[in-house]
């Protein structure tokens, strides 16, 4: 380990794309930082005299213009080779997230967890964003009945800067799931962590500078207080926020939220719940898998988790049994102490600060109606080692579970020791149920563990506006599921009300809250250029050679080729079905098909005519196009009758080189039109093409 990493030191901060630390008279007041196991001093933070309006003009203009001329899948690649830097060098977060309190399987979820998030935004925006700087968000919409005048939705990078303020118990997952959303829509971001655990959030952001990766100005971090952070921000800036429900509505009433057009999204601690089922009774796959997501979600990461399971819902009557599992599954699974200690299953919380606040809160809901039936004294653990937690220097709290026995009690719904403590409640009906659930104003999830598809249904119906994620937990999936509080990328995390409201991840929709939605209105050939798509009624060419002979590097939007006609005749269709067995009474059956009001007699095959489109196109001879990868946006919208004739146009519609390989995808606009010019059918033909001529 080097020694950046083991000194007691001053916690630097990465502004304006170098390390900075405040000189040691200004530090006289750090905040000194202590392992949560032993105590010891790790850290000396600081952040007097950092200048945050300069890092935030850094950012807005150093980062804007090296980060967003970039291309989506630019960015992608990028967060790929960030997520492989950090993968290089993970085991030294792994040695300094131990000192926080977290175990090794706490820190898998934080430190590959957060690397994952990298992978999958990267792989999402190859593959479901444009080789551009800008985002198409819906369909065109016409808006004349010539087709002169279209109008689309397009979403283009902020101009601002991504402020993104985390909580203390995720100190990599937590940065690295906001910055990639914003990362790839093209905003650079200031990461503000919480000061406890810090030191790993760091490390990260170090292991990144180093990896010479990071564009200039796209990644700055305030290691420390930033108290004056959001009095420089202003329209097109954007904060995301972890933490608590009081500071997230202290932040959304700040003047740059409320009157200069700051984005502002939360995501706050909630009451989220776990619901067990009426079948699910002792012995069933159903009351195991409730028992062991319960004990998992009060024990990992000491329960520090905005998603942990703060309220059991169980049936009438099954306290006990639900109790008594729990305390079997604890006595025989977690064991307590530090977590670099051989066979330790929970660490301590973050700080002692931090253990002090959760005893006080356990407290409060003694206070309120709950009575604690797992766990003793909350305040006295005994570590592996056989010492008293509270004799160790560190900041544990044994896993606690209460039982209330009023279900309306207002401290159940809104109290939360964010700790290793959970409470049961007894429910008599689905109705009641529901009514628990969103007695907690609000949720990021909500699991249920039952067999019964009924009940299922019902509850799920019922709870759905109260929470941002819902886990069903039966048998069937129960090996393969995630587990209640597990967010994913490609999920929305968030929730309403007392959640937050915002949705930081979610796949593409939180890098589009990092983007500007507007309407594009005008004529096609304004719409092709803006947008790299081509829009029917715009400027094409049909100059030879055909499309298919042009490379990637020679193709251009807008290039089409237009066929001879060919005739369909009934022995085309009879053919057809014979030969594919498609026998249908519309292709076959003359009477049949007139008493059907949508064909006026025997009909093509719409598989026919697209096989016929396919042989009026293409151009067989190899050449750059490689493969016909699908069709989008089929639409079959003429009945061909025998004798009618089919013409094909096809246009180059979209081109997407792509970075790493030696071909592109480019869609195809294809229209069907009969003897009247009447509309057949159209879709998108999806092709990938040689970015250069192949050798002869």
């Amino acid at each position: 380990m080097t020694d950046t990493m083991t000194q007691a030191r001053l916690l630097p901060s990465y502004i304006q794309d170098a390390w900075w630390e405040p000189t040691e008279a200004d530090a006289a007041d750090a905040t000194v930082v202590r392992d949560a196991s032993t105590g010891e001093e790790v850290v000396r933070v600081s952040t007097t005299g950092l200048d945050t309006a300069a890092a935030l003009e850094h950012a807005r203009t150093v980062g804007q213009h090296s980060l967003a001329p970039l291309t989506f899948h630019q960015r992608a690649i990028l967060l790929k080779q960030m997520a492989l830097a950090l993968t290089e060098r993970k085991s030294e977060l792994y040695e300094l997230s131990s000192r926080t309190g977290a175990t090794k399987s706490d820190s898998w979820v934080d430190i590959d967890g957060g690397i994952g998030v990298l992978f999958t935004y990267s792989s999402k925006g190859r593959r479901e964003m444009p080789q551009s700087t800008i985002y198409l968000d819906g369909p065109v919409e016409p808006l004349s009945k010539d087709g002169s005048f279209l109008a689309r939705h397009i979403c283009t990078t902020l101009p601002g800067v991504a402020v993104q303020i985390n909580a203390f118990n995720f100190p990599v997952w937590g940065s690295l799931e906001k910055l990639a959303p914003a990362f790839l829509a093209g905003m650079p971001t200031l990461i503000k962590p919480a000061t406890p655990t810090g030191y790993v959030a760091e490390h990260m952001v170090r292991i990144l500078a180093e990896s010479g990766l990071l564009p200039a100005g796209a990644i700055q971090l305030v290691s420390g207080s930033a108290r004056d952070l959001m009095d420089h921000l202003r329209l097109g800036d954007t904060v995301g926020f972890t933490g608590s429900a009081s500071t997230a509505d202290s932040l959304r009433r700040h003047e740059a939220v409320q009157a200069r057009g700051v984005r502002f999204t939360a995501e706050t601690d909630s009451i989220n719940a776990s619901v067990l089922g009426p079948d699910a009774v002792p012995g069933t796959p159903e009351f195991d898998a409730y028992v062991r997501g319960l004990v998992a979600e009060m024990t990992a990461k000491a329960g520090q988790k905005c998603t942990a399971i703060r309220r059991a819902v169980v049936p009438t009557g099954m306290t006990d049994a639900v109790a008594d599992a729990v305390r079997e599954r604890i006595a025989a699974k977690v064991v307590v102490g530090d977590p670099r200690a051989e066979g330790v299953t929970m660490g301590p919380l973050a700080s002692t600060e931090q253990r002090d606040e959760v005893l006080r809160q356990v407290m409060k809901l003694r206070e309120g109606g709950g009575q604690i039936v797992v766990g003793g004294d909350a305040g006295h653990v005994t570590l592996a080692d056989g010492s008293l937690g509270e004799a160790a220097g560190g900041a544990f709290v044994a896993p606690t579970l209460l039982a209330f026995d009023d279900p309306g009690a207002d401290a159940l719904h809104e109290i939360e020791a964010f700790g290793p403590v959970s409470s049961l409640v007894e429910y008599g009906s689905p109705e009641q149920a529901a009514e628990i659930v969103a007695r907690g104003g609000g949720s990021l999830v909500t699991s249920v563990a039952s067999h019964d598809p009924a009940f299922v249904s019902e509850l799920t119906r019922r709870i759905a506006p109260h929470n941002g994620r819902i886990l069903l937990l039966d048998r069937d999936d129960a090996r393969a599921s995630t587990g209640h509080g597990s967010p994913l990328p490609m999920l929305v995390h968030g929730g309403p009300g007392r959640a937050g409201g915002g949705e930081e991840l979610g796949g593409i929709r939180s890098v589009l809250h990092h983007m500007q939605r507007t309407a594009i209105q005008g004529s096609p050939t304004m719409l092709t250029a803006l947008t790299g798509v081509w829009h029917p009624g715009a400027t094409a060419s049909t100059e030879a050679p055909h499309p298919f002979r042009k490379s990637l590097a020679e193709l251009r939007i807008g290039d089409q080729v237009v066929s001879e006609r060919r005739e369909i005749t009934l022995d085309d269709i009879e053919h057809f079905a014979d030969f594919t067995g498609d026998r249908f009474y519309a292709h076959m059956d003359q009477e049949a098909a007139e008493a059907n009001a949508f064909f006026p007699g025997r009909v093509a095959h719409g598989y026919l005519l697209l096989s016929f489109a396919a042989g009026l196109f293409v151009e067989p001879a190899p050449g750059p196009v490689l493969a016909n990868t699908g069709l989008d946006n089929l639409r079959f919208m003429t009945p061909v009758s025998p004798g009618d004739t089919l013409r094909v146009t096809l246009t180059a519609k979209q081109i997407t080189p792509r970075e790493t390989d030696p071909y592109g995808e480019v869609r195809w606009d294809a229209v069907l039109t009969n003897q009247d010019d009447e509309t057949v059918a159209q879709y998108d033909l999806l092709t990938y093409v040689a970015k250069e001529q192949p050798a002869a």
